[in-house]
């Protein structure tokens, strides 16, 4: 929907168009801009209530800088499951990748990321969670957050989040277009087989590491947050942010993820 046509059957204004971009042989060398250095392939990865769309900003920047961008839709039925849509993506990579996980995405990439192709992996206000842990379990060493007060729960074991819980507490610094969008796209997320499934290996013992601490989230409790980046040893960005960074602060982790990418080693 970006792109306009303009046709003339005149071979005159035809040629006189060619000339007039540049497009004639006698036009001047373009130079190319020679694109990000380090890792050029990034891979997103949202959390619960979320689709891939909540990166949109943050691929755009990417993108006009020359990244290779792809941001996976997780089914959000099982760890098991998301981790395997992350890994075939990988498999489609070529070469090095930095993998960015949001939210719930946290526990997927420290499942998902051991693959070789993983060069480093940047938390965006994310679970990250040790051997033998999940993110039920790592709520579970700070005081509830206010977003426990926001789930209904369906007969199969999904959780989504009130439109009031939205507005309050998942995206409380976003417009009010903006929370509306997400109550409406949120993908509901098991609680047995994704929030309480447990990591059997852990990818950020193995590569550089950045994390991103939302310090007015009302999900993940930003104390909890703040311990995760350190017990990594993570390069850590503080922001006064909520929950969806990603959405309310999308230059800054986009210049967190370009900082990260020309780091690393291709």
């Amino acid at each position: 929907m970006f792109k306009s046509t303009l046709f003339n059957g005149s071979k005159p204004l035809i040629l006189a168009a060619l000339a007039l971009s540049g497009c004639t042989s006698q036009s001047s060398p373009v130079v190319q801009a020679s694109g990000p250095s380090g890792i050029k392939n990034v891979l997103l990865v949202h959390g619960a209530w979320a689709d891939g769309s909540c990166w949109d900003d943050v691929i755009a920047t990417l993108h006009a800088d020359g990244y290779n961008v792809t941001a996976v839709q997780l089914p959000l039925t099982s760890l098991a499951d998301d981790v395997a849509v992350v890994q075939r993506a990988l498999g489609r990579e070529t070469g090095k990748t930095l993998l960015v996980g949001h939210s719930y995405g946290g526990v997927v990439i420290t499942q998902a990321g051991v693959d070789p192709k993983v060069a480093g992996m940047v938390y965006v206000s994310a679970y990250a969670p040790d051997l033998g842990e999940s993110a039920v379990s790592l709520n579970g060493t700070v005081p509830s957050t206010p977003i426990n007060n926001d789930f209904s729960m369906d007969t199969s074991g999904f959780l989504t989040v009130s439109d009031t819980g939205v507005a309050n507490d998942l995206a409380q610094d976003l417009s009010a277009a903006d929370q509306t969008t997400v109550a409406a796209t949120q993908g509901p997320v098991s609680a047995p087989n994704a929030l309480n499934a447990s990591v059997t290996q852990v990818a950020w013992k193995l590569v550089p590491t950045w994390y991103v601490v939302a310090s007015n989230d009302r999900v993940i409790s930003p104390t909890l947050e703040a311990t995760m980046a350190k017990r990594m040893n993570a390069t850590t960005l503080t922001l006064q942010s909520g929950h969806l960074a990603m959405i309310s602060h999308a230059p800054d982790i986009s210049a967190l993820v370009e900082k990260a990418a020309s780091s690393l080693q291709p």
